[in-house]
């Protein structure tokens, strides 16, 4: 087993945070914090009506909460066992819901805190509890959630000592910095335990990569009742030492597709006893690309990519077969309902007008749709403020809205979200390569910037929620 379980262990997946606290009113519940790990999240759920109050520290108290948070992550000894913990995660990266070294190796971390750990999804996600409880007949709980640990099949092109040692498997995304940030909250909360005003509870999501454990995580119930939720990615777009994010759409809806183009083969010399798939993909790929340039409203986003096209072999033999495929993606759930629905009937249509015939694949259930990722303003404010307070107004940027997609949307559809980045940005140690890139590095000085962000986000939030229900 190439994991040294036991000592100093850790695992990319997502964690979430469930917070209690004593308040003289009913129960309130509050929710999630998701680090996506690709990110983190922080949920918040309410059983009760109530004002959020969101800047009920003062701005004094803030900035000192962030600077002990992040003074106590920056010690060497925890920088350390950060950096230790990232790595270890990097050199042995898993597939999507085969990552059963990764998970133990987090669960192992877990217990080291001493708390109760529970698993999820035939036990390669996790959850712990950490904080004081609550009492009888009140209470408020916040969630920390998924903190992704899924990979990218890529060969790692950076040489370094601590490459993949998983050949044609890398971790592209920054999943393994998501899980040492989360966990490097993990620990700053429990040095504070006795200060919380509630009970934190990590989640640990497994299957970020196009296969939405995010989903999964939300049909096995691990966040029912929650409100909230708050998510982390790294950014290698923007400089280390600042986050950025936005109020609103955020993250594009996204889907997969792939068409079966059938007809007739035979030799190229004679194409009238033959009826042409490879005439038939072609003009659907092309009526393709019309779909958003004279369909659809200039001012909504949506993008149709074909990003693959299989066909014969031999230059002189016209296949019976055509297989062409690629994804759908739009800033609107209803856009890329939208999308699947003519994409279907266009390359329908094209392969009846050449006597073929087409199947559509969307791959709903191996490859689950993304609906689009938007952001609650409340819950972005929150952040935001926490984010200021820890690395100044001006490291906290405003993201572009983007086509890309994040399984974080499955959680922002049920419960109030904000998904933010976190910059790993350093030409000094030429972390600048974009996510997915077989060259991407991870400049770790990230590390005790993520953990502080994630535990301040909860504990003031859990502070401001205590002081208004009073």
């Amino acid at each position: 087993m190439p994991f040294n379980v036991g000592h100093q262990s850790s695992i990319p997946i997502k964690i979430s945070s469930l917070v209690k606290t004593k308040t003289n009113s009913d129960e309130l519940k509050v929710g999630v914090c998701d680090l996506m790990a690709w990110l983190c999240l922080l949920m918040i759920l309410s059983t009760c009506q109530t004002t959020w109050a969101f800047d009920t520290r003062s701005e004094s108290k803030l900035s000192n909460l962030t600077r002990v948070l992040l003074e106590s992550a920056r010690e060497p000894e925890f920088f350390g066992w950060l950096i230790w913990i990232r790595r270890r995660i990097h050199e042995y990266p898993e597939l999507a819901f085969e990552e059963d070294n990764t998970s133990q190796l987090i669960k192992s971390e877990l217990d080291s805190l001493g708390s109760n750990t529970a698993g999820l999804l035939q036990r390669l996600g996790w959850w712990v509890r950490l904080g004081q409880g609550c009492s009888r007949g009140s209470g408020l709980e916040q969630t920390w959630m998924p903190s992704q640990f899924s990979l990218i099949i890529w060969k790692e092109m950076v040489e370094w000592e601590h490459k993949s040692k998983n050949n044609g498997k890398m971790h592209a995304c920054g999943h393994d910095a998501h899980v040492a940030m989360l966990l490097g909250a993990a620990k700053l909360l429990e040095r504070m335990k006795d200060e919380l005003k509630g009970t934190v509870k990590l989640v640990f999501q497994p299957g970020e990569e196009s296969y939405g454990g995010a989903y999964h995580m939300l049909k096995e119930g691990a966040l029912d009742n929650f409100q909230g939720i708050f998510g982390l990615h790294v950014a290698p777009e923007i400089p280390v030492g600042t986050v950025s994010s936005r109020p609103g759409p955020m993250l594009a809806a996204s889907g997969r597709f792939i068409a079966t183009i059938n007809g007739k083969g035979g030799h190229a010399a004679r194409p009238q006893d033959t009826r042409d798939p490879v005439l038939a993909a072609s003009f659907s790929i092309l009526a393709l690309q019309q779909i958003v340039s004279r369909e659809t409203d200039p001012l909504d986003a949506m993008v149709v990519s074909v990003s693959f096209v299989e066909a014969g072999q031999a230059g002189n033999v016209i296949p019976e077969t055509v297989r062409f495929g690629g994804s759908i993606r739009s800033l609107t759930t209803e856009g890329l309902v939208f999308l699947q629905q003519r994409v279907k009937q266009i390359v329908e249509m094209q392969a009846a007008v050449h006597q073929c015939t087409a199947s559509l694949d969307f791959m709903e259930e191996k490859m689950r749709p993304y609906p689009s990722t938007v952001n609650d303003e409340a819950m972005y404010e929150h952040a935001k403020q926490v984010g200021e307070a820890l690395l100044g107004e001006s490291n906290v940027l405003l993201a572009p809205m983007t086509m890309g997609a994040e399984d974080f949307s499955f959680y922002s559809q049920k419960m109030k979200a904000a998904f933010f980045f976190i910059g790993t940005k350093n030409e000094a140690v030429r972390s600048v390569k974009r996510l997915h890139s077989p060259y991407f590095v991870i400049d770790e000085e990230v590390l005790p910037i993520g953990a502080a962000f994630h535990a301040a986000v909860a504990i003031a939030y859990l502070d401001g929620h205590a002081m208004d229900t009073q």
